[in-house]
């Protein structure tokens, strides 16, 4: 029964306890990851969270209080070195246990302890949900106590003028790319004789309707001139037979 009781002693003696811990912490600092027990990590959690905050200041005492937990230059000047600037703006927490499986000897559940700013994989995920969060496209303004809604913020406005910026750019440079291709040119010029051509055919079918007007009133000019030449032929032959002559020739 551990009623009350902090420490797990691990079923060791305490001199056994403090040298397995001491090495469990260095190697953590200096690999930034190792694999143990369920128990142990805990253990090793709270052996070594403190000694990481005291890192944060780098002066000569806080080397060698840390220096009589870890019994290990190597891992000291590593903590202080590299450890610390990495966790400078972390307020705690510097480890995680992640549950692996358990051991096949007797069953015992291992996990992995690692230091939090060194996991790269997790890190790049929490990013990425971050700058995933969505946002609503319209920006709805609070209604202010008069019941009128205030005005939009600085910065939706901003982003309306830019919108409107790209909307107006974008028909400009989509103009400038279809007068300078070739295809572009020759479809102008083929339109453009196609506008000259079709007055020309107009003015034909106009032109061809006043010929038709033309020839219908020579032909009409032509009928009416014979009766004419009769009627004035028939005139003068009337008028120049003297009485004389029908006289005569009775």
């Amino acid at each position: 029964m551990r009623h009350r009781k902090k420490l797990n002693h691990l079923g060791r003696t305490s001199s056994h306890r403090k040298a397995m811990l001491a090495n469990m912490a260095s190697s953590l600092i200096l690999h930034k990851r190792i694999t143990t027990t369920v128990a142990k990590a805990k253990a090793l959690r709270v052996y070594v969270e403190p000694l990481i905050t005291k890192s944060k200041t780098d002066s000569t005492h806080s080397r060698r209080m840390v220096f009589s937990y870890l019994k290990n230059k190597y891992a000291v000047s590593e903590l202080f070195r590299e450890v610390s600037p990495k966790i400078a703006e972390r307020p705690g927490g510097y480890t995680r246990i992640l549950k692996t499986s358990t051991r096949l000897g007797d069953s015992a559940e291992m996990c992995i302890i690692e230091l939090v700013d060194y996991n790269e994989n997790m890190l790049s995920v929490q990013k990425e949900t971050k700058t995933a969060s969505k946002r609503s496209r319209r920006g709805r303004g609070k209604k202010s106590p008069s019941g009128s809604e205030a005005t939009p913020a600085a910065g939706q406005v901003k982003e309306k003028a830019e919108k409107e910026v790209k909307t107006e750019e974008i028909p400009e440079k989509a103009a400038e790319k279809k007068e300078d291709s070739p295809v572009s040119e020759t479809i102008k010029e083929s339109a453009e004789e196609v506008k000259e051509e079709k007055p020309a055919a107009e003015k034909t079918e106009k032109e061809q309707a006043t010929e038709k007007k033309v020839e219908e009133s020579a032909e009409e000019v032509k009928e009416e001139k014979p009766v004419a030449d009769k009627k004035e032929e028939e005139k003068p032959s009337d008028e120049n037979d003297d009485p004389s002559d029908a006289k005569k020739s009775e």
